[in-house]
């Protein structure tokens, strides 16, 4: 077996309704660590023993009908799973966005795996906007703090924003939309700046329609007409040894899937 890891991403926009997306590609991707966005789904409802039954031990924290967060560890890449860490007290309410842990691989040194789900932010200029730049400005205290103390991190989640021009099928009709304005941008950027490699970009610089997310709505995926808003962002450390990053398109492909596709690197 590798050494190498396979981190991955995924917001499966409900876990009850793609489950069976989920345990199918968990099969055949077979990643180390999952981090998994849009759960929606209360703690006590968490279909645990079928991701135990995957070769998986999950680590989660949800709420009904929206967001929430897991972690997905392959119990035989890891001897111990530790420093849960649900949510931050910094954050404007108790929304289910963060979770991280801390993994320890049978064969490698420790990493620290956070995973999050950034607010849309509906509009430019809402309120949901400013929440959505609120917290990303706790997401930034919040990570500089775990650099500190981790100087192998993984950073992984659905963020709500597209890096770049190059990352949009249509820049000209997003131009300063939700998910593309310079104020989304701009907070991505000083995440990055903490000292993170965006992995997909690092293995992939010059890949055109390189896209995470396709609308629901105008045959978006079959048009190729996506964002890239699901990012693995990696300490230097890990994109030194980054072998492949991709986007796994199969799932997206399935019959009721979920809007957005697994991003999956090998560290």
């Amino acid at each position: 077996m590798s050494n190498r890891l396979g981190i991955a991403s995924w917001n499966v926009n409900s876990l009850r309704v793609r489950l069976p997306h989920l345990l199918e590609w968990l099969s055949s991707a077979q990643p180390d660590l999952v981090g998994l966005q849009e759960t929606k789904v209360n703690d006590d409802l968490f279909p645990i023993e079928a991701i135990r039954s995957a070769g998986y031990e999950p680590y989660f924290t949800g709420q009904p009908t929206y967001n929430g967060v897991a972690i997905l560890a392959r119990r035989d890449r890891f001897q111990s799973i530790a420093d849960p860490s649900h949510g931050d007290p910094r954050f404007p309410d108790d929304q289910k966005r963060f979770l991280a842990v801390t993994a320890h691989p049978f064969d490698g040194e420790p990493l620290r795996f956070v995973c999050v789900y950034v607010p849309n932010g509906s509009e430019v200029g809402s309120e949901k906007f400013a929440y959505k730049l609120k917290w990303l400005e706790v997401l930034e205290a919040r990570l500089q703090e775990e650099l500190e103390q981790h100087p192998r991190l993984v950073l992984v989640g659905d963020f709500n924003i597209a890096p770049a021009d190059a990352d949009v099928y249509n820049p000209l009709a997003w131009h300063e939309k939700i998910l593309c304005s310079s104020q989304e941008r701009a907070a991505l950027n000083r995440l990055i700046a903490l000292g993170l490699v965006d992995a997909l970009r690092a293995a992939q610089p010059h890949t055109e329609k390189l896209f995470t997310w396709w609308d629901y709505r105008a045959a978006g995926f079959r048009r190729n007409h996506g964002l890239r808003i699901d990012h693995l962002l990696v300490t230097p450390n890990l994109a030194a040894s980054l072998d492949s990053a991709d986007v796994d398109t199969a799932p997206r492909a399935l019959e009721k899937p979920s809007d957005h596709a697994p991003v999956i690197a090998r560290v």
